[in-house]
């Protein structure tokens, strides 16, 4: 893939090149400055995240909050396995608070045990539920957002809210239906 990027970079770099020489460097330049910015401003947004859950977790209500939410974990992923389960609500809740990286760790260890437990329903689960992502704080967009100059960031809230609901329902309701058919069959 890097071969591929570096070939399409160094392919549009020689049009441009060709086509505006004078612009180019300008061009890379402001780029690299843009991208500097952006990653400043994305890296804000990842400390204050993490720093809230450092807190959660240091304060004793990350626990209780995975305990509240062990019922419904238990139910929705078909396990018993409590770490199991508790690395899986941290990386859901992560996830629904719109940290795409920081919940990565949590997850590969939540569907390394589902999977070693022989529970492929589980990682299944834990699987779709990650890709459809429900998200009710998309923090990371709304960075990119107020990143790029957008005059009212938080306007993709509702929007992103209902699609990811969505997706994440039909992506679950598909799942268990699948899962039933496979089980039957």
């Amino acid at each position: 893939m890097n071969a591929i990027f570096a070939a399409l970079f160094l392919l549009c770099a020689a049009v441009f090149l060709c086509s505006d020489p004078n612009g180019f460097l300008g061009a890379l330049l402001s780029g690299g400055q843009k991208a500097a910015t952006l990653s400043l401003s994305l890296v804000a947004v990842y400390c204050v995240w993490l720093g809230f859950f450092k807190v959660l977790e240091r304060s004793g209500l990350s626990e209780k909050l995975a305990r509240a939410a062990f019922p419904f974990a238990k139910r929705l992923f078909r396990s018993e396995d409590k770490e199991a389960l508790y690395l899986a609500c941290g990386n859901l809740s992560a996830n629904i608070l719109g940290l795409p990286g920081a919940p990565t760790p949590l997850g590969v260890r939540a569907a390394e045990r589902f999977c070693a437990a022989k529970n492929r329903y589980a990682a299944d689960m834990l699987f779709v539920l990650n890709a459809t992502s429900l998200q009710l704080l998309p923090t990371t967009v709304i960075a990119l957002r107020l990143a790029a100059g957008s005059s009212s960031p938080a306007d993709i809230f509702l929007p992103t809210l209902l699609s990811t609901a969505l997706s994440t329902l039909l992506g679950a309701l598909l799942l268990f239906l699948f899962s039933r058919r496979r089980a039957d069959g």
